[in-house]
């Protein structure tokens, strides 16, 4: 157990901070299969601009990695160019 006032609050912390990036991954994995389900191109890519800035947003606070982000930003967007043609 910690033995200082600070290590203890760097718990408290740290255990909400693991709580919002969890459900800030979550919430964006699933919108990712959500944009990667549709059919309308139209709807994909209104979609799309919010998927890309969640995951700019998680690479930005080291939740994944930056290339991992630039990787779905890239499949996604040729996801999106495929159904408009």
């Amino acid at each position: 157990m910690a033995n200082h006032k600070s290590a203890l609050k760097r718990i408290r912390s740290n255990e909400a901070k693991r709580l919002r990036n969890r459900y800030q991954h979550k919430t964006a994995r699933t919108a990712i299969r959500k944009l990667r389900s549709l059919t309308d191109a139209v709807e994909a890519s209104a979609l799309l601009k919010t998927v890309s800035s969640m995951v700019d947003k998680l690479a930005r606070k080291n939740v994944i990695h930056k290339n991992k982000a630039a990787n779905l930003k890239s499949s996604l967007s040729k996801h999106v160019k495929t159904l408009a043609a």
